[in-house]
């Protein structure tokens, strides 16, 4: 699975750091295609990735935080292209998201065969749901949204990732979102 890299010394805490999340994300991905999250001990975690104890609680307070980290890794990749478009409607948006999820559609589905989507709601909600600047109108709206966009990607997951990103947004459409 692929990490976001940035330009750093090796030998900075900055350098360190990444170099621990890079390889706690990769161990624990490579465990994840054999176990549960929960059968995954911490010491078991850190001896294949190669760090110490003490390195993985100086970046992470559980092993979900590192699925979370790389989610956000990965959602940034993909709000950033996002961010380079004009104004669009929400269709491209919900297609664009699924163009996204086929792209790394290995990962989503060990997230899925693990029961770990529920995680995709956090980031789902903190790019498209309600800010505390917006009117409660605006909230709403935007509550309505991020949550129907958690809800067809849940269901295109439970169907087994079957329809493509192009099919997601004409359904999207047809219904008038």
């Amino acid at each position: 699975m692929k990490q976001i890299s940035k330009n750093v010394s090796p030998m900075s805490n900055e350098g360190r750091n990444s170099y621990v999340i890079t390889h706690i994300t990769n161990a624990l991905l490579e465990l994840l295609k054999e176990k549960e999250l929960n059968d995954i001990s911490i010491s078991e975690l850190c001896e294949l990735a190669g760090i110490g104890r003490a390195s993985f609680y100086r970046n992470f307070d559980s092993k979900e935080d590192i699925l979370k980290g790389y989610i956000n890794a990965l959602f940034r990749e993909w709000t950033d292209e996002y961010d380079k478009k004009e104004s669009r409607p929400l269709s491209d948006l919900l297609g664009m998201m699924f163009s996204h999820f086929e792209k790394h559609r290995d990962f989503y589905a060990l997230l899925h065969k693990r029961a770990l989507i529920y995680l995709l709601k956090d980031v789902i909600i903190g790019i498209c749901g309600p800010k505390p600047e917006h009117t409660k109108v605006e909230a709403y709206a935007s509550a309505y949204v991020a949550y129907t966009l958690y809800g067809w990607i849940e269901v295109w997951f439970m169907r087994g990732m079957r329809e493509t990103d192009e099919e997601i947004t004409e359904m999207f459409k047809e219904r008038g979102l």
